[in-house]
């Protein structure tokens, strides 16, 4: 078996019901789910490693980050200055590993083999497979065409779900107009996630509107008070 699973169709209601599981499993221990901050207690909660190093650029793009399943180790770019600048999109790089490490890694394999590595046994996977992240946001994309473009989106989808719930977006938007952006900026700094990551969940969710090239923010019909 390896330790790449096969790519398989996920809804957006199954790719969410993986982040909120985790999320749950995550209360009661020490790393409960906390915002700002809430990727890097899911890494601690999975007994993932994290570093920095230089990543060279794949196909002639930048690579924010990668995960080595067999390691269990997330390494992030330290060449791409926006990762250090910009909280909110390390956040996002971090949650999109994490994404891949529930979606798209057979984790038992994964730590089979590093078992009989450990006992110097035989083993047939020497080298170490790993996912990439291009620095683009993903989440944007409108088609994806190809199982590695799905792939990439179901990620980040996961990454939008498990730094967005929908339970801590009702918590955040308590008090606050949806359609002003001064309070989204509020909420986006309240969740460290990036103002992108933040109206394309809303928009997602059906919450808000927000009409191609335009700044112009209508509530949708969610029931919501101002």
């Amino acid at each position: 078996m390896s330790v790449i699973k096969p790519y398989q169709f996920l809804s957006k209601e199954k790719i969410e019901h993986l982040a909120n599981d985790l999320l749950m499993r995550m209360q009661g221990t020490p790393n409960f789910p906390k915002w700002p901050g809430v990727a890097d207690r899911a890494v601690n909660f999975l007994k993932l490693g994290m570093d920095s190093v230089k990543i060279p650029d794949q196909n002639g793009r930048p690579v924010a980050a990668r995960i080595y399943p067999t390691q269990r180790l997330i390494q992030i770019n330290e060449d791409i200055p926006k990762l250090q600048q910009d909280r909110g999109f390390e956040a996002s790089t971090i949650a999109h590993e994490v994404g891949h490490w529930v979606l798209h890694i057979n984790q038992d394999e994964a730590d089979g083999i590093v078992e009989q590595l450990e006992l110097s046994l035989d083993c047939a996977t020497t080298e170490q497979p790993f996912l990439c992240r291009d620095v683009g946001e993903r989440i944007a994309l409108s088609s994806p065409k190809t199982q590695a473009d799905w792939i990439e989106w179901q990620a980040q989808y996961f990454a939008s779900c498990l730094l967005m719930p929908r339970y801590k977006l009702e918590e955040a938007r308590r008090g606050r107009d949806l359609t002003n952006w001064n309070h989204l900026y509020a909420m986006r700094d309240e969740l460290g996630v990036t103002i992108s990551n933040l109206t394309n969940r809303l928009q997602d969710l059906g919450w808000i509107d927000i009409p191609k090239g335009s700044k112009q923010i209508y509530l949708r019909n969610t029931g919501f008070n101002r």
